[in-house]
């Protein structure tokens, strides 16, 4: 065999490969996770008690993801949390008015619609509201 036939069968090869494990990737539409999501989140301490959020995120006016939260906690009210996305994974992390700080992170579905994930909540310092954790799932609306 000469050179250029075995040079061409292991580009070919290669090229072979690659689609292949592009293939076997899962493609995340959830790039774009602007909208409306909204879900219930649990507490790992059995004094907790469960609460819904709803998140809309828009880019702000430099591009940048922000979602504005509102949520039936007693402990954070109307959050404005930065908003995070590298590959499937995303985090909203920020605080409200009182200085009560929440970061959720968590990981989409195949479909981008669906989030997975567990979220802390640190109380400010008014000793208003305590260190919670836990998890929950985000829904796009």
């Amino acid at each position: 065999m000469t050179s250029t036939t075995l040079r061409f069968r292991a580009l070919l090869l290669s090229l072979l490969s690659l689609i292949t494990i592009m293939r076997a990737v899962p493609l995340y539409a959830a790039t774009d996770v602007k909208g409306r999501w909204s879900g219930t989140f649990h507490s790992n301490h059995s004094d907790g008690a469960p609460f819904t959020i709803t998140v809309v995120i828009n880019p702000d006016s430099r591009g940048h993801l922000i979602g504005s939260g509102t949520l039936t906690s007693h402990c954070l009210k109307g959050a404005q949390l930065d908003v995070t996305v590298t590959g499937s994974d995303v985090v909203l992390a920020g605080s409200d008015k009182d200085g009560n700080n929440m970061t959720v992170r968590g990981s989409l579905d195949n479909t981008g619609t669906v989030l997975k994930s567990t979220y802390i909540l640190n109380g400010s310092a008014t000793g208003g509201c305590e260190t919670d954790d836990g998890m929950g799932t985000l829904t796009k609306q």
